[in-house]
């Protein structure tokens, strides 16, 4: 009888530090996915804050194209108020696609691809683009390891007795959207 009580106590007691240490790695992961998130949210401001600039810039040497500025602004907006992971994606196509037809407005005028300014907001433009990218990358593989684990069992035990929710994948639509913007302003 002893041997059975202790084995059964035994059994208890790992499963009760099973739990803990099931339930704290959710945790770990979804604050890992959450603090990655912020690390996008944080790239995306910077590349918020250079688009009023850049527009500007090009609006000095491009008077005649406001329809192109005023997009670019209302696609801008529409990003900087996206709430949520598949919103945010969504209005970040957008705005990708206003930053083309911008900078496909610039290539127009030699003037503008001369100019020290463009060619500084176009690099620090790139820079972040790349730190976008690196971010996503890095939040989307936290994200997989989230609902790998809320998946598998018997974690997903753990998950469900918890209500831990898978979190989104930060994904573009179009393979070139995905890309940063590459424009060639030497030529």
């Amino acid at each position: 009888m002893d041997t059975l009580l202790i084995v059964i106590l035994a059994a208890v007691v790992l499963v009760i530090f099973y739990v803990i240490g099931a339930f704290n790695g959710l945790v770990t992961l979804r604050n890992r996915t959450q603090e990655a998130w912020s690390d996008i949210d944080v790239q995306l401001k910077r590349r918020y804050d250079l688009i009023p600039n850049l527009v500007e810039t090009v609006k000095g040497y491009a008077t005649h194209e406001s329809g192109t500025f005023e997009k670019v602004v209302q696609a801008r907006n529409m990003a900087m108020s996206a709430q949520g992971v598949k919103e945010k994606a969504q209005a970040e196509n957008a705005l990708a696609g206003t930053l083309k037809t911008l900078f496909a407005v610039a290539e127009a005028y030699p003037e503008l691809k001369a100019s020290q300014n463009f060619m500084e907001l176009q690099g620090e433009l790139r820079d972040t683009e790349d730190k976008i990218q690196a971010a996503r990358r890095f939040y989307n593989g936290n994200a997989l390891n989230l609902k790998t684990k809320i998946e598998t069992f018997p974690s997903n035990i753990i998950a469900g007795m918890f209500s831990f929710k898978s979190m989104d994948f930060f994904e573009l639509e179009d393979v070139a959207q995905k890309e940063a913007p590459k424009v060639d302003f030497k030529n």
